[in-house]
């Protein structure tokens, strides 16, 4: 496991990302796998999160999280203030899907869409939606329009893959809240006093 942390507009820090990495900290893809095997990677990340070493459960934490857990097919944990559960891109809009979020959010879950591009299905989860990610090479295919509709019901925005200063300075003047990319940390697998 990895995390990499989210910073707020004002510097602070506001939470981690935790990633899926293999044994050597490396990134694996996951986004391609089978569906299944992005179901054993949840599960895992959020065993660590609930069971292992103590960084990963510093703070705030996004899990990445698939259809499966959605719709109740794959346990979550207890609603957490410090839990975010990061609806991945791949995931559909059908009406279980829609049903789940709806059932989590009323639990207490906090709920993220992530890379967010304007696609229907994206669009559709909007209204359950806490914390909206936009991947920064989209602003430059959309502008400022993927903003403007990301933050529509009222969720906060957090700017992905910020890999420079101009990016963090173009990312604050279009509004984002949050801000995530190797230009502010780099994901990492060991506690930094390790």
């Amino acid at each position: 496991m990895a995390r990499q942390p989210i910073w707020a507009r004002d510097g602070s820090l506001f939470a981690h990302e935790l990633l899926y990495r293999a044994h050597d900290g490396s990134a694996v893809g996951v986004d391609r796998w089978h569906v299944s095997d992005q179901d054993r990677a949840t599960a895992s990340v959020l065993s660590a999160l609930q069971h292992g070493d103590p960084y990963l459960r510093e703070g705030r934490a996004f899990v990445n999280v698939t259809r499966s857990f959605i719709v109740d097919d794959l346990p979550l944990p207890p609603a957490d203030p410090d839990l975010v559960l990061e609806v991945v891109e791949t995931v559909p809009d059908d009406d279980d899907v829609l049903a789940g979020l709806r059932r989590l959010r009323d639990a207490g879950h906090h709920i993220a869409l992530d890379d967010f591009a304007a696609e229907a299905h994206q669009v559709a989860m909007l209204p359950f939606a806490d914390y909206v990610k936009i991947d920064c090479r989209e602003l430059v295919r959309h502008g400022s329009a993927l903003v403007d509709l990301a933050r529509r019901d009222g969720a906060l925005l957090v700017a992905e893959r910020v890999s420079d200063a101009g990016l963090v300075e173009t990312c604050l003047q279009l509004g984002f809240d949050l801000l995530q990319g190797d230009a502010l940390g780099a994901a990492t697998t060991a506690s930094p006093t390790d």
